[in-house]
């Protein structure tokens, strides 16, 4: 009998541990639509512009000569690509910039995003760098825009970020966001590899682009 009961617990425990890692899976999907889908705390009382299309805007007051010329400074010439299949905002690629590093860290988002999952980034620990997102605008005015990153370490969520990149018009350029500068983390316990989900949305709700990537804090930049 008690050699059945051992089995029977050992089996049990297993099945525990089973569904622990399952409901951590659901509780980390779950958590990433929360950011994609709701509104940030600090967003509650927040009610975005009703927006308007860039042929409404160009249309408004257009006998005015001085309002024509200060919509035409703000708006450029108008719509870049007027391919439907092509989406309107195009997040093209991400850099860390930092000043210390041996050489540009870019992430291009334009290419294979799941290869991208599988490689591994480097900063050194202690050192300030900013983060730099190129993307472009093809069609119409989109407002709101922001970008959003959640940093896991060993599965667990250790930061969120939430930055505002504002309100952009359509251009054949590429437009750029630059964060405020921050501080690498240091210290033995924190060097280690690191897991970020970011995603470029905006007021509308709507995901333009989400991507996973990987970090390594050393203590050097060539350990």
């Amino acid at each position: 009998m008690l050699g059945m009961d051992v089995c029977e617990l050992g089996g049990q425990i297993l099945e525990l541990l089973w569904l622990t890692v399952c409901y951590k899976d659901i509780i980390a999907d779950k958590e990433v639509e929360k950011f994609i889908h709701e509104e940030d705390e600090t967003d509650l009382n927040y009610q975005p512009p009703a927006q308007k299309s860039l042929e409404e805007i160009q249309n408004l007051d257009k006998d005015d000569e001085s309002l024509k010329k200060y919509k035409q400074t703000l708006l450029g010439a108008g719509r870049v690509v007027a391919d439907l299949s092509v989406p309107n905002i195009q997040v093209t690629r991400l850099t860390l910039v930092c000043d210390q590093a041996l050489g540009p860290i870019t992430i291009n988002l334009s290419g294979d995003l799941e290869a991208l999952k599988k490689q591994h980034f480097t900063m050194k620990e202690g050192v300030e760098y900013r983060v730099k997102i190129h993307f472009k605008v093809n069609r119409e005015i989109v407002s709101g825009l922001r970008y959003v990153h959640l940093t896991y370490r060993k599965g667990v969520r250790v930061d969120k970020a939430v930055y505002m990149v504002g309100s952009y018009a359509p251009r054949e350029e590429e437009h750029a966001f630059l964060t405020p500068v921050e501080e690498a983390p240091r210290g033995v316990l924190i060097r280690g590899a690191y897991h970020i989900k970011s995603f470029f949305t905006d007021d509308d709700k709507t995901n333009h682009l989400s991507w996973e990537w990987n970090l390594q804090i050393k203590k050097d930049w060539d350990e």
